[in-house]
């Protein structure tokens, strides 16, 4: 995101549009094997967030997939391979998200009282990216003409919870960033170990025996 000073404190804000844009591009198709076709520029923040919410969006529906309880088990295991690999993809963009983050505050000190986050910027991002997601389909349970009333209306009461959960959490971000940017509070970026992704770590690929 080309962030200017007076967007800086929004960022969740705009964050939210963008991930609104990536779902609702991705169900024009509502097919995991359709092409992302990243509207922003390229290397932009907004291009990494934009990725990252349709690598999300893929993923949910690979997980409505490999649900079906008359899959093919070839199938299914090609799926779960599918699936950890989109979970490496987006732990490998929320820790870019977190470098750009860190990078963009390089130049703050922080105050001698400021104090940690319980989870870097980046990771309540994705939070919200997941959150985009969950709305559009309970949107789209609370709109359905086949269901019944009772389907509908707690469709509409867990709509309603999960509208009012992006606004704490929008809200709970960008003061975040504000007191980052303003030294209040400090970031670290603790690099996930996925010790079973790993040759040298997972003892099935490395051959451990007992």
């Amino acid at each position: 995101m080309q962030i200017n000073e007076k967007r800086k404190s929004e960022f969740a804000v705009e964050a939210n549009s963008i991930f609104d844009r990536a779902v609702a591009d991705y169900h024009r198709s509502d097919d995991v094997d359709t092409p992302i076709n990243n509207p922003y520029p390229t290397g932009s923040v907004e291009a990494t967030l934009y990725e990252k919410c349709w690598i999300d969006a893929v993923q949910w529906h690979l997980e409505d997939i490999i649900r079906d309880p008359e899959i093919d088990p070839v199938e299914a295991l090609a799926l779960k391979r599918r699936i950890d690999r989109s979970n490496q993809n987006r732990t490998d963009m929320v820790e870019e998200l977190d470098t750009y983050f860190r990078e963009l505050y390089s130049d703050v000190v922080p105050s001698e009282d400021a104090t940690i986050n319980t989870e870097s910027p980046a990771w309540a991002i994705d939070r919200l990216s997941i959150l985009a997601l969950k709305i559009w389909h309970m949107k789209e349970q609370a709109e359905r003409e086949d269901a019944d009333a009772g389907h509908i209306d707690r469709s509409k009461a867990k709509l309603d919870v999960l509208m009012e959960q992006r606004r704490d959490l929008t809200q709970a971000i960008d003061t975040l960033l504000s007191d980052i940017s303003e030294g209040k509070k400090y970031m670290k970026v603790y690099r996930q170990m996925k010790l079973y992704n790993d040759p040298a770590t997972n003892p099935v690929l490395y051959g451990k025996k007992g």
